[in-house]
């Protein structure tokens, strides 16, 4: 018998072993986009619902740069563009077998941020026009 362990170690081969991903992840990843359209379709509604049923002043502004409807239109369309490049970057990752984390902390914040913007400077035009 041979005094050999087993398996030996060296430290010039790396072992690949091929990555399983299973289809529940890109599932998720179909679901998470899915969730970010259907929050810019309820801000695109929103500001459609602002421009309609507005008064005289969100009428008056409708055609400005700074009108209420284009702030809250302008962050969803942004939102929109962002969840699909997020979408495509999650799957070809996924189809490489990334290990990396698929979270994502830069959008959600800089969505809050926008419509805080957004409800804010709504507000000050509606108390300064009238």
């Amino acid at each position: 018998m041979s005094t050999q362990p087993l398996l030996q170690r060296t430290a010039s081969k790396r072992i690949a072993l091929p990555i399983r991903v299973e289809p529940k992840v890109s599932f998720a990843n179909e679901r998470t986009f899915l969730s970010w359209l259907h929050f810019t379709v309820v801000l695109g509604g929103l500001a459609v619902g602002l421009l309609n049923f507005g008064d005289k002043v969100s009428w008056e502004r409708s055609a400005q740069p700074c009108s209420p409807q284009l702030l809250i239109h302008k962050p969803a369309m942004a939102v929109m563009i962002y969840a699909l490049y997020t979408y495509h970057w999650r799957a070809a990752s996924i189809r490489r077998g990334g290990r990396g984390p698929y979270d994502d902390r830069v959008g959600p914040t800089v969505l809050c941020v926008a419509l805080l913007v957004a409800i804010i400077v709504n507000f000050l035009l509606r108390f300064t026009q009238e």
